[in-house]
């Protein structure tokens, strides 16, 4: 039995999403539309045991075709015909809400009116008549809170019976009829695409006429290659045009004024407001975080603690993955490949110093980056992101840019590419290309191990205001570039005006958090089991190769390994910049492959064993039970630590002394050290000399003499 395709429609902060993760769960994949940019999410859901193929459309306000998510949107309903359309409403916006319906009404798709957030409606005192609203659509109508779980089995039985059934008996067109004039070219329109059998089975004659009548030329283009279609678009310019003359204005502009007139009167003979309409509490908090004086300072503040929260709340699990990769993981590893004879040999060096040391390396950061993403998604589930925006305005106008080219900026600290992908929402082409130029100033999570790391070794006593610090830098420095761009390249090219929806404030749901925390986090975990675990063994590769006859293959000298001599060829070049060692150039030239890489590239290269360094121990007496039940009394402590730990956003220690994490810095200097002139380390009773200011990690049987 093959699957039912359901599409979700609806206008940008309505809950769409909501539901949609409501109705899937985890049966559901993220992908791009075909040619575009834009995200699709597609997924299933069975009732009654029949399956149901959810798809999630872009937002969009209209299906007008003036942006690509408007495009993809009205294509998707038009060729791909789903057997319903589920349209996702405002119930607290509902005039604005209600063109996209109507629109989506003139497709004659079988559609539902869900009216969202019912709740927060009800709060501001509305009443909306739903059988009022299902008769004047032709549709049925149906009121849920997503958020709250209220409504979905309605959904569910409402969508599940529209695909069996069909549309609802007697709805015949669209509910909104037009200036005579226009009805009458419509009339021949329809009745010249009506007798191509070809063209009325693919598109609704009407809504067909109605673009034709708009000039809408995306729409035309659709049909050029149909010989019998050849006399539509004069035909229609030519009926666009004595419209144009007689009625003094676009056909375009007519259709929509008449749709809004009516979708007026229906709000008017539907919806019941108080007198008195009420100050909700989104506009009470509006007043302070918008404030012109207080909203920067309150912008910044929201900063820091994102910032606190990422690089000192998250240092026990960082510890706890740490201690747990090259303790427990390596041991277990060593165990098992000792268990089937392939112990103490190269494959198990490949794999302890390669791949645990290398992909371990960096999944030591998951933490930092899991709550990142987390603070993140409090900010943007809330609402706040939007004031961010319109706070920034003033700011970024001084850039030539307005305050929507802040947002694919602030997601720029999560991937540059997806914030580049972002531009795409603003409405110029000036305004894209300018803030495309300034995302890659933004410092991505990828860049935040190597900010932690560097920021910890030289400052380890006030890591996170030096992280904090260089994320500000980035943020000048992009200022300044745009300052200078918006002056110079895009001279005499005023920005486009803010247009920006703020949405009410919203009580951020751990579903939904957990949820964007994920789809994040998963992404660079994909990379960590691919792009940095290829890097990883290719580096260890690279230190494992001989260079010389007299030595031997995974028991060579890291500084007489390939991976030093082909590293030593790049670093005269180097040198200028500050990276005099072949270590800091190899570390630097991996990060070219991804950033991340460079965590991984300088624990092997500063970590590596020579001939004569340990192994994790012997493993006879290793009790894998045991090794499990230490993993996850760790876990629970250092659960337990993040827990105290938390207060320290506002300044507050609740760590006993000998019971605090391990902070950022004196956790990497206790892994990597920084060596004298004088200094040694000796490993097995055997001295190495390390070069001036070198890196060594700290292994368990060594120490600095």
């Amino acid at each position: 039995m093959s699957a039912r395709v359901v599409a979700l429609a609806g206008n940008p902060n309505t809950g769409k999403s909501t539901i949609f993760n409501a109705l899937t769960g985890a049966q559901q994949h993220v992908g791009n539309w075909p040619g575009k940019t834009v995200e699709k999410k597609e997924g299933t859901w069975r009732y009654q045991g029949q399956e149901y193929r959810l798809v999630d459309l872009p937002g969009a306000y209209s299906l007008s075709a003036y942006s690509v998510e408007e495009r993809i949107a009205r294509d998707f309903i038009s060729d791909e015909r789903p057997q319903v359309v589920v349209i996702v409403v405002d119930a607290a916006n509902l005039e604005r809400n209600l063109y996209l319906v109507v629109q989506i009404l003139e497709m004659e798709a079988n559609a539902i009116v869900v009216l969202n957030m019912q709740d927060q409606a009800l709060a501001q005192g509305l009443q909306i008549d739903g059988a009022g609203l299902a008769a004047a659509l032709t549709v049925p109508v149906l009121f849920a809170a997503a958020r709250r779980g209220e409504g979905l089995e309605q959904i569910k039985t409402q969508a599940a019976r529209l695909t069996e059934t069909g549309p609802i008996p007697g709805r015949q067109r669209a509910p909104v009829t037009f200036d005579p004039q226009i009805e009458q070219a419509l009339d021949v329109l329809t009745a010249q695409i009506t007798a191509i059998p070809e063209l009325a089975r693919r598109y609704p004659p009407r809504w067909l006429a109605i673009k034709l009548l708009e000039e809408d030329e995306s729409c035309w283009r659709k049909l050029a290659h149909l010989p019998q279609a050849a006399g539509l678009w004069p035909q229609a310019s030519e009926l666009a045009a004595a419209l144009r003359s007689a009625l003094g204005e676009d056909v375009d502009t007519l259709i929509a004024d008449r749709r809004y007139a009516w979708i007026n009167a229906l709000v008017r003979a539907t919806v019941m407001r108080p007198a008195q309409p009420r100050a909700s509490l989104s506009d009470r908090i509006d007043q302070i975080v918008t404030h012109r004086w207080l909203g920067g300072p309150l912008f910044l503040a929201a900063m820091w603690v994102v910032f606190k929260l990422t690089i000192d709340v998250s240092t026990p699990y960082l510890d706890w993955i740490d201690a747990a990769m090259n303790g427990p993981v390596a041991r277990l590893t060593a165990y098992g490949l000792a268990r089937i004879g392939w112990g103490g040999g190269w494959f198990e060096r490949m794999l302890v110093d390669g791949v645990i040391a290398g992909v371990g390396g960096v999944l030591t950061f998951v933490p930092v980056l899991a709550f990142l993403y987390l603070a993140l998604g409090v900010l943007e589930d809330s609402g706040y992101m939007a004031r961010a925006a319109f706070v920034m305005d003033r700011v970024m106008r001084r850039l030539g840019l307005q305050g929507r080219s802040f947002l694919p900026l602030l997601l720029g600290f999560g991937c540059n590419v997806p914030a580049i992908y972002a531009t795409r929402t603003l409405d110029s082409r000036r305004d894209r290309l300018l803030t495309g130029l300034l995302v890659p100033f933004m410092s991505c999570s990828a860049r935040l191990p190597v900010y932690l790391l560097m920021a910890a070794i030289f400052f380890p006593a006030a890591s996170s205001l030096v992280v904090f610090a260089l994320y500000l830098f980035g943020i000048l420095a992009a200022l300044g570039v745009g300052f200078i761009l918006a002056r110079t390249a895009f001279r005499g090219q005023a920005a486009s005006p803010l247009l920006l929806e703020l949405p009410p404030y919203r009580l951020p749901t751990l579903a939904t958090l957990r949820r964007y925390v994920w789809v994040r986090l998963s992404a660079f975990l994909s990379g960590a089991g691919t792009v940095i675990l290829a890097a990883s063994m290719a580096v260890w590769l690279l230190l494992a190769l001989p260079t010389s006859a007299e030595q031997r293959f995974a028991q060579t000298p890291v500084a007489e390994s390939a991976f030093a001599r082909v590293a030593g060829v790049v670093t005269p070049l180097l040198r200028p910049l500050g990276f005099g060692s072949w270590e800091n150039a190899s570390a630097l030239l991996s990060g070219f492959v991804a950033k991340e890489v460079v965590i991984s590239t300088m624990i092997q290269v500063y970590g590596a064993p020579d001939a004569s360094a340990a192994r994790p121990g012997p493993v006879e007496g290793i009790d894998p039970a045991a090794e499990a039940r230490d993993l996850a009394g760790s876990f629970i402590q250092a659960t337990v630590d993040t827990i105290k730990a938390a207060p320290l956003l506002v300044g507050i220690d609740l760590r006993a002394q000998a019971d605090a994490a391990t902070p950022p810095g004196q956790y990497i200097n206790s892994r990597l050290m920084p060596l004298s002139p004088s200094r040694s380390v000796v490993a097995r009773g055997k001295s190495c000399k390390e070069e001036p200011g070198a890196l060594v990690v700290m292994l368990d049987n060594a120490y600095v003499a």
